[in-house]
């Protein structure tokens, strides 16, 4: 056996390891997910929410909501966080320095007056050019901030500046939350035992190809896009098989930036969100815990499985590329921020367990995988591969990826069945038969480009094409955060 022989060698089987590794560690976080869907259910089967809505005792939440040229759906969708069921709330919109109408649009639609309003910059943000109030008591809890452009993370340091009450719910302006939604997320902070919840999370769905009036959900349909309909499968296995795995151990690290709840104290003590990556949501749970971990206070990252939050997916190649693109961009440099918990026993599950399957399992993986086709296609040159066995081992893999698709699909079905027609699931289980051999290897090269814009030192969003809920043929609109 020459030197190129056991060089290859050595590589095959350590992939197959890697390969290996990453399929137990699916099979765990199934079988863990199984027993905190049930322990959620069970639990929740009794609680009355109604309790809440118009308790003066729930604690007091602040939406924050970022918008940066919606003009073409940001009335409708703030009429939709404005009829959530929710006592104790006020919603703050954040214009970052919009080019288009979406202020106008805004000051208009809910007779809006700018205040005299003295902000205090507890984080360093953007200047606020003003704030806005409705002369309409109907409207009275809703805030609005016009601030200089500066992205997504200033815009949301200076909703928690603006911000008035005790906990924070950070979401996309384009998205429909449940009517529910808020009560369901603040019900973890009332059921501190000991240990405090500095932070929860929620799932969130496609709402391409739903019926949405009046910014409410009315009927649930599969998306008829095939890239969204990928995407409602992928988040079905994050959201339901995954977080809800990662939360039995208190080991989350990443709170979806769509639809988040934040203790505001342990956020603003912990520096609010990093403007310097364009992974600030998952970067700011990991310095929220951070926090806490080097205080030795006892806390929990929660997580609410329920259907909560409703947004559009990318319909289109381009966008969903620079969509993965910028997540793996984010991972990478949040990963790099905290380098010090790899393995790090002071940090307890999250330096033993979270990060370590990070960096292994999520920051890594589209490499191994990138780099493990070039080695399969000199192997194949080379006349190096065992053909049989290759074509077991890949059947395997197939087969278990599927499987897993499937799983994931009961687990929706048993809990909360949000598509309900045969034909939908039906369609869904046939989508992901295709993902292996389409979907899958587009999102790697996405994320293998996400690594070369790293070293290229890019760190912009890129441009954002919205179609809008409902759209009408040929409507469409363009958001960008820089």
């Amino acid at each position: 056996m020459n030197v190129t022989q056991l060089i290859f060698l050595v590589v095959t089987y350590g992939i197959f390891l890697y390969a290996c590794t990453l399929i137990l560690s699916y099979l765990v976080i199934g079988i863990m997910s199984i027993g905190e869907s049930k322990k959620y259910i069970h639990k929740n089967d009794f609680t009355d929410l109604r309790i809440l809505v118009s308790s003066p005792h729930a604690p007091s939440l602040s939406i924050l909501a970022p918008a940066y040229n919606e003009g073409a759906t940001v009335i409708q969708n703030v009429r939709s966080l404005l009829s959530l069921y929710y006592s104790n709330l006020e919603v703050v919109i954040i214009n970052d320095g919009s080019k288009d109408d979406s202020l106008q649009k805004l000051i208009d639609a809910y007779d809006l007056e700018k205040i005299d309003y003295h902000v205090q910059y507890r984080i360093a943000t953007k200047e606020v050019r003003g704030v806005y109030k409705s002369r309409k008591a109907v409207y009275k809890k809703l805030v609005v901030v016009d601030k200089v452009n500066g992205g997504k993370a200033d815009a949301l340091n200076v909703g928690i500046n603006v911000s008035s009450n005790d906990y924070l719910v950070c979401i996309d302006v384009d998205c429909i939350l449940d009517q529910y939604a808020l009560l369901k997320m603040v019900k973890p902070f009332l059921e501190e035992s000991g240990a405090k919840v500095i932070a929860s999370g929620g799932v969130v769905r496609i709402a391409n190809s739903c019926e949405i009036r009046d910014g409410r959900l009315e009927k649930i349909f599969l998306p008829k896009n095939y890239w969204a309909r990928m995407q409602s499968l992928e988040y079905i296995r994050a959201f339901i098989v995954g977080r809800m795995a990662w939360a039995r151990i208190n080991g989350l690290m990443l709170i979806s930036g769509a639809f988040g709840a934040f203790d505001k104290q342990i956020a603003i003590e912990a520096g609010g969100y990093n403007h310097k990556t364009v992974g600030e949501d998952m970067e700011l749970v990991v310095r929220m815990r951070r926090y806490m971990e080097e205080r030795h206070l006892p806390y929990k990252v929660t997580y609410v499985p329920d259907p909560l939050c409703w947004t559009e997916a990318p319909e289109s190649k381009k966008i969903l590329h620079r969509q993965r693109n910028r997540w793996t961009r984010g991972t990478i440099e949040t990963l790099r921020m905290h380098q010090y918990l790899f393995f790090n026993p002071r940090y307890h599950v999250m330096g033993l367990l979270s990060y370590p399957y990070w960096f292994f399992f999520e920051m890594l993986a589209p490499l191994v995988e990138f780099f493990g086709m070039i080695i399969f296609l000199l192997m194949s040159c080379t006349g190096l591969i065992n053909w049989q066995l290759f074509i077991a081992l890949l059947v395997f893999i197939i087969s278990f990826g599927y499987v897993f698709s499937a799983f994931a699909a009961y687990m929706e079905v048993i809990t909360f069945n949000m598509y309900r027609r045969k034909t939908e699931m039906m369609k869904l289980l046939l989508t992901a038969a295709t993902e292996p051999f389409y979907f899958h290897p587009f999102v790697v090269w996405a994320a293998v480009r996400g690594y070369v814009d790293i070293i290229r030192k890019k760190n912009s969003w890129g441009e954002m094409t919205r179609v809008g809920f409902n759209p009408t043929p040929g409507a469409a609109d363009k958001s960008a955060s820089k």
